[in-house]
Parts: structure tokens; C-alpha cells; sequence
């Protein structure tokens, strides 16, 4: 078994809605003391939406840090209050503009986990209904919808490159391709 680490203080240095960031410092069994930074969240909901007729609808948006436009499933921060169930179905209306009246819960898995504690847990969203999207004021939504063998494309040529979305598909790809 491998030894635990002891932490010896925690420092909030940033603070923002979404996230907070630390800086802790921390004994290891040997006596080596050291510092580490991390990002706390209260954890991430990511739907995969499925249409009636089988298809997965996915979102297009731009991300800043890339400076370019990113196909992904529907997926958001928990906001305080709130539960992984409800923040899904919240984002799924969000970004999408559909709800769903059946849902399921596929799995969870840690996006960087030398980098935040945040757990995103993966949901399936079926017997969709549409209606308006309520993007927020930062926030642009294309609306993607494609088939499992498309979606598997896509990731195949690099057209989908964000993290959180091939997790999430590997988790549940089995249901979905044959």
C-alpha cells in the first residue's frame, strides 16, 4: 500500500463562482515537506442527450483559452445548493434547450486529477423534448447532433478534442456503437 501524505495547512488563494483555488503544504512519510496548488470544485454534471431516433446531440462553443471552437457534450459546474441531478438537468436545458424525461446516471471520473478534486458525473438524457436554450450571457451554443458512428468520426479525426467529452464517451460508448 502506498503511504499517505499528511497535509500540514491549507490557504485559500483565489476565490471566484466557480471554483477556488489552494495552496497547501504537506508532509510525506520520509520527512520531505513540500507545497501543493489545486483547484476545489463541488464537482461537474455532463449529459449526454439521445434522441428518439438514437442520435447524440452535442454542443459547439467557443473556449477562450484555445481561442477556437470545441464540440462537446452539454456539461456545467454544481453550483452551491444544488445536486449533480439537478445542475444536469439545469445545463441540459441550458445550453440545449431540451429536457428530458428519462435519465440515467452512466458514471463519474476526475478530469485532471493532479490538478482539482472536482468529480464529474456523467448522465444519459432520453425521451428528449426541445424548446429554448437559456444560454448565459457568456455563452454562444451550436446545436450538433450526429450519430454514435459520426460521433466516433469525429473523435477519430481530432474534431472533438475536449477532455471531459472523450471521457465521458469512453464510459458509455459501449451502449451506443457495436
Amino acid at each position: 500500500m502506498l503511504s499517505r501524505w499528511k497535509k500540514l495547512t491549507s490557504a485559500i488563494v483565489h476565490k471566484n463562482p466557480w471554483w477556488t483555488y489552494f495552496l497547501d503544504s504537506f508532509q510525506i512519510p520520509n520527512g520531505v515537506k513540500g507545497e501543493y496548488h489545486y483547484v476545489h470544485t463541488e464537482g461537474s454534471s455532463l449529459i449526454i442527450p439521445v434522441t428518439d431516433d438514437g442520435k447524440i446531440i452535442l454542443v459547439n462553443q467557443y473556449r477562450y483559452l484555445k481561442d477556437r471552437e470545441s464540440i462537446e457534450f452539454p456539461c456545467g459546474g454544481v453550483k452551491p445548493g444544488h445536486s449533480y441531478d439537478e445542475m444536469a438537468k439545469l445545463e441540459l436545458e441550458e445550453e440545449t434547450g431540451y429536457t428530458g424525461r428519462s435519465w440515467e446516471t452512466a458514471g463519474e471520473f476526475n478530469p485532471f486529477n493532479g490538478v482539482t478534486d472536482e468529480m464529474c458525473r456523467v448522465f444519459i438524457a432520453r425521451s428528449l423534448l426541445s424548446g429554448k436554450p437559456k444560454p448565459e450571457a457568456t455563452e454562444e451554443f451550436e446545436i450538433v447532433e450526429v450519430s454514435p458512428n459520426h460521433l466516433e468520426e469525429m473523435i477519430s479525426s481530432r474534431k472533438i478534442w475536449d477532455g471531459m467529452t472523450l471521457a465521458a464517451w469512453a464510459l458509455v460508448r459501449k451502449r451506443f456503437v457495436q
